[in-house]
């Protein structure tokens, strides 16, 4: 709303209702800064929240085994064996003798044709080629609309031999323009030549179609048929059970389709990118084609009569390739820890140990299994730190105190300031906001009676903290903090004395408080935590109804609606009584001028 006055006093009216209403507005200021408290606090809480979850994340992993069970495993010679061990595997000794490794099975071709390139579409290089590797097969080619003024359109698929095979229009293609239609006479070969205007030449080899006469945009190509040569085989190999890897309705077999525009490398690269488990690659130097077994080992069907492990079948491999089917990988034979044995592959796992086989030898190689003690003194000494971080962040919350002579900005205030000094005000603003909190520091409280309780039905000698090596901090002003005795001897010792029992005191399950592990107690309190704290603070996706501060908010946003709703009222009302004194002053004025005339 526009207003203009103070024409006839000469007065400032805006400045004046301006200055009135800074003292209306003196209530609405201090909802505003209550709200912006109410935000600031429900952050801070949801900031702890986090920092709980986190941990509790963490402590999640220390009620794993394998955080206590880590094992360390050593080869004599990793260049014949390397060796990994889980959490499982037994602390002893192990010994690898006679080892001969698994091989793959592999099968070659006989030489191709010198003059045939690997990079070339197989169509073209028929002639080096028996017919029979080929089959044909009808392609129904939907009406092609144009969408620009082209003479040329290119077919989906290459090694065309013949239009509308099984219809009444051999050898013919129709476009129809603007409701005409006209019969093209098809020619299909390699090289195009002297093109009539009513004949379309298809590449053979291509598959792309050249008219004789420039088609219009928005010209249709009927829809037609054409014939394609393809080379379809199938290969077949096994799992370590016997099993055909390939599909049910195919005998277990994979089947392979290829159009004749497809190269002899693109062949053979989707082959070792397909599920049937075999590598193959041309190489130049001999002209023959390679096949390998990804999988070590001798890998055949249990009804196999001569034991092959990979079977092929299709013109294009068994008479084009002659590639051999009785091809057999061998199995891994070794002698472990006395014991002749055999296996499909040259990684294997026995007894939690995982060995890899790296060469043929007939010497002993020893491998030994023990736990690693410094990686779980690792892993314990970093949640020890993780929790020792967040007792201090929290510690620091609920200690921070509160300046009360920084409270939250208004806009106004907000303009006279700098960035760098409103960002600075708001710092001290939000200082010491969850000062005190009886919720966060109820939960420090547990979490240090956790640490502190005997763990009751431990099997093991170690039922306290203590016992391990760690204790609280003697510096008041740690609040709290645990120390790791000393340089860890003591921590380290327990480790390699009892990790059954260490591992216990952390992550033993009970149905008492007083049975659970020291890990699963934090988690019970900081579960229990966090569910205070959302009752309080609540989640980012939860409404205002759900949460206490929510329905606080929502009640301070309904208290400023409100009074901003009256602000309004009241200013109107100065600045009717205004417009009322200006009236009056007109009027005055114009008495004034209208005597002075009967005196002049």
């Amino acid at each position: 709303m526009v207003r203009v006055s103070g024409l006839a006093s000469g007065m400032d009216i805006d400045q004046i209702v301006s200055d009135l209403m800074k003292a209306e507005r003196m209530p609405i200021d201090k909802m505003k800064k209550q709200k912006q408290t109410l935000e600031w606090q429900r952050d801070d809480y949801r900031s702890m929240n986090l920092l709980l979850s986190d941990f509790n994340n963490l402590a999640f992993n220390m009620t794993l085994q394998s955080s206590y069970s880590s094992k360390t495993v050593s080869s004599a010679d990793e260049t014949k064996v390397k060796a990994a061990a889980t959490s499982s595997a037994g602390n002893a000794s192990y010994t690898l003798s006679n080892v001969t490794m698994a091989t793959a099975a592999q099968t070659i071709s006989t030489s191709i044709d010198s003059s045939m390139d690997p990079t070339k579409s197989l169509w073209s290089q028929r002639g080096s080629m028996d017919s029979s590797v080929w089959t044909e097969k009808t392609v129904e080619q939907a009406a092609i609309t144009l969408s620009a003024d082209t003479s040329t359109v290119k077919l989906a698929k290459g090694a065309v031999s013949a239009v509308n095979q099984n219809t009444g229009t051999l050898n013919s293609i129709s476009v129809t323009t603007d409701g005409t239609s006209k019969a093209y006479t098809v020619r299909i070969g390699t090289a195009a030549g002297t093109i009539n205007s009513n004949e379309v030449f298809i590449n053979e080899d291509t598959g792309e179609m050249t008219f004789g006469t420039t088609l219009t945009s928005g010209s249709t190509i009927e829809a037609f048929s054409y014939q394609q040569n393809v080379l379809n085989f199938s290969m077949t190999t096994y799992d370590s059970t016997g099993k055909a890897t390939g599909n049910i309705q195919d005998g277990g077999s994979t089947p392979f389709e290829f159009d004749g525009s497809t190269s002899l490398n693109t062949l053979l690269t989707q082959i070792s990118n397909s599920k049937v488990g075999i590598s193959a690659f041309f190489d130049e130097g001999t002209n023959k084609v390679v096949m390998t077994r990804k999988d070590t080992g001798n890998l055949s069907s249990v009804d196999s009569p001569d034991g092959s492990n990979m079977v092929f079948s299709g013109e294009f491999l068994t008479g084009f390739l002659q590639l051999a089917g009785n091809a057999k990988g061998t199995d891994a034979k070794f002698t472990l820890n006395g014991l002749e044995t055999t296996r499909k592959s040259n990684t294997f796992t026995t007894g939690g140990v995982t060995y890899t086989l790296q060469n043929n030898f007939t010497g002993d190689v020893r491998v030994n299994v023990s736990n690693d003690t410094q990686k779980v003194f690792d892993t314990i000494k970093d949640f020890v730190t993780k929790y020792n971080e967040l007792i201090e962040k929290i510690n620091g919350k609920i200690t921070e105190e509160r300046d009360r002579n920084y409270q939250p900005l208004t806009d106004q205030e907000r303009e006279k300031l700098t960035d760098k000094q409103a960002e600075q005000w708001d710092d001290k603003a939000k200082s010491g906001l969850l000062k005190g909190d009886t919720i966060l520091s109820s939960g420090l409280n547990q979490m240090r009676s956790n640490w502190y309780a005997s763990v009751s039905g431990v099997s093991g000698a170690f039922s306290q903290l203590t016992d391990i090596g760690i204790s609280t901090s003697a510096n008041y002003s740690d609040r709290g903090k645990l120390v790791i005795e000393g340089d860890g001897t003591k921590l380290k010792e327990a480790i390699e004395k009892d990790p059954q029992s260490v591992m216990d005191l952390f992550m033993k399950s009970g149905s008492t408080t007083s049975e659970k592990g020291i890990v699963r107690r934090l988690r019970d309190t900081i579960t229990q935590t966090v569910s205070k704290v959302e009752q309080r603070a609540g989640r980012s996706t939860w409404t205002s109804e759900q949460f206490l501060l929510g329905r606080n908010l929502k009640s301070v946003n309904s208290q400023i609606t409100s009074f901003e709703s009256r602000l309004t009222q009241v200013e109107d009302r100065y600045y009717r009584q205004f417009t009322a004194m200006e009236k009056a002053i007109q009027n005055a004025n114009a008495q004034s001028a209208q005597l002075s005339q009967y005196f002049s």
